[in-house]
């Protein structure tokens, strides 16, 4: 992907216009505050610009048992109270901070909007819990969740898996593990995941600096979560480096142009179709990373709700 010299050209108006904002308020960076700091910060900053959380029907917390004993909590949304397609939701948050609350209102607004029921799942962070234990904490909830439809009143042979950023790194894993283990899913819904380890592609170095995520923050997300840099090739970190996408999920991939994110994804939607698999990819033009949870002043953000949800739709059968 071709970015210019100036890559802050790129941005819309109202995008510009955010960033200009967030300058202004002048906060401590993320990555000179500990985890425990920063996670309360990423809370109090995640309604700022999100749109109001849309009422449900159903909104019910649950509790997951995954495999070394613990249970994890998790929210269930549902628009109806009859028996609907299932999507599991993973916050993004570099593995380090965000939680079911921080994306509370985009899971309301995917569920409303694509007529489905919605599963958020607080898998547990880092530096407290390190890789692999988020990835983990993905699949065994996936597993658990599809082999709960008639207690939770969902229709779990009817299952997708989505998230953004890290999130979205989970559900790459979660379709792949699906993919061996013969767990059909109908589709894997991506906001700019996380697909590669070494922030060395050109937009990592393009937008390393005022676009939100910043490369420090990204340095300072992984440090959290790997015990060694080893970690960082393994498959489950770096979906790059899978052995094989064949046969794996149809996949919905949405990009923000002004992401340091934005070129691996573009490369992991690439090699998917290139295994077959079917992919819609669309890059959201002059917006960046997080930009899904500012759609109080970027309609950007309300777009990409609406083609997710459709692909979601589409993926059920039920448009």
């Amino acid at each position: 992907m071709s970015h210019q010299r100036n890559p802050r050209a790129l941005l819309t108006p109202a995008m510009h216009h955010v960033l200009e904002r967030m300058a202004r308020a002048n906060h401590v960076p993320m990555h000179a505050l500990t985890a425990q700091q920063a996670r309360a910060a990423y809370e109090a900053g995640a309604s700022v610009l999100d749109i109001p959380p849309h009422k449900l029907a159903r909104v019910e917390d649950l509790a997951i048992p995954v495999r070394d004993g613990s249970t994890i909590a998790a929210r269930l949304y549902a628009p109806d109270h009859v028996q609907l397609p299932l999507l599991v939701y993973f916050h993004g948050g570099g593995f380090t901070v965000g939680s079911v609350a921080t994306h509370d209102s985009l899971c309301r607004h995917l569920s409303h909007l694509a007529q489905c029921a919605v599963v958020s799942v607080d898998y547990r962070l880092a530096p407290e819990h390190k890789f692999p234990t988020a990835a983990h904490d993905a699949w065994d909830a996936v597993q658990w969740l599809a082999g709960q439809g008639k207690s939770l009143k969902v229709d779990s042979r009817r299952l997708a898996v989505g998230g953004d950023s890290a999130g979205g790194t989970l559900a790459i894993v979660c379709a792949l593990l699906a993919r061996d283990a013969g767990l059909p899913l109908a589709l894997q819904l991506l906001f700019y995941p996380g697909c590669a380890a070494h922030q060395d592609t050109p937009s990592h170095k393009t937008f390393e600096k005022g676009f939100v995520l910043e490369e420090p923050h990204i340095t300072y997300f992984f440090n959290h979560y790997i015990n060694s840099p080893a970690d960082r090739d393994d498959w489950r970190f770096s979906p790059l480096n899978a052995p094989d996408v064949d046969g794996v999920a149809p996949a919905w991939v949405g990009l923000a142009e002004c992401d340091p994110l934005v070129d691996e994804g573009v490369m992991y939607a690439d090699r998917l179709r290139l295994a077959g698999v079917p992919v819609d990819l669309e890059i959201y033009r002059g917006v960046v990373h997080e930009f899904i949870k500012m759609g109080r002043a970027i309609p950007q953000a309300l777009q990409a709700h609406a083609d997710a949800a459709r692909a979601l739709k589409h993926a059920f059968g039920t448009h």
